[in-house]
This record gives C-alpha cells, structure tokens and sequence, in this order.
C-alpha cells in the first residue's frame, strides 16, 4: 500500500528521478515553457508552483531575512543559487495578485516514437 506516499516515481531510482525533476524545474524557470511527457509534467508542476509561491512571500516581507530563506529553500530545491535568484527577482514578481495556477498544461498528443502523451507545460502569462 502506498498510503501518505508523496510524489510519483517515474520508473526510476531515487538519484535519477531527484536529478530529472530538478532538471526540468530549471528549464521551466529558464524557458518557461518546456514539451514534455504528460507524467513527467503532473510531476512536476505542484514543485514548481509551490516554488513560486515561497519567492512571492518572500519577495512580499520587508523582512529582508525572509527574503534571504526564500532564495535558500528554492537553491536547495533547485540546485542552482543563480536559478533561485532568477526565480525570486524576475518570475515571482509577476504573480504577487495571482492566487496561484501558475502553470498551464497543454495536451499535444502523442510522440511518434513511443505513443506518450506529450504536453506543452508552461508559466501563465499575467
């Protein structure tokens, strides 16, 4: 049974599915927008948007200190502190009236090669 078991496995090891999912936040946050499998997306987009709601309160406080924890859980997440930074200054911004639904998923179809569903995830333009 997998009761209060986060998260979806993917098919991989943990080390593998750790680097893939922080992989494709960092091209989300670098491109915004990225064409991907429909699972690898699910999987990702609750991390993603929950990233961008700590930036927001972060970016929201005059406490400069929360600000400076914010940069620090997204670069842990992340793995790049120049990604977090990106994220806090330039993509947070955008959504500080947005309630959340940052992220837009686009059904595309099906890949030729292995007939995956292939979606179009992208941030929402405000």
């Amino acid at each position: 049974m997998r009761h209060r078991v986060a998260g979806r496995r993917l098919n991989r090891d943990m080390g593998h599915r750790k680097a893939l999912r922080r992989n494709l936040m960092k091209q989300l946050f670098t491109h915004e927008r990225i064409k991907t499998t429909d699972a690898k997306a699910k999987a990702i987009r609750g991390e993603a948007e929950k990233l961008i709601t700590i930036a927001k309160r972060g970016n929201a406080s005059e406490n400069n200190m929360q600000k400076v924890n914010a940069i620090r859980l997204i670069a842990k997440k992340l793995g790049d502190s120049d990604m977090a930074l990106h994220v806090v200054n330039e993509i947070a911004p955008r959504y500080e009236t947005r309630p959340g639904g940052y992220t837009r998923m686009l059904k595309l179809g099906q890949r030729a090669g292995d007939a995956a569903n292939v979606v179009l995830l992208e941030l929402v333009e405000e």
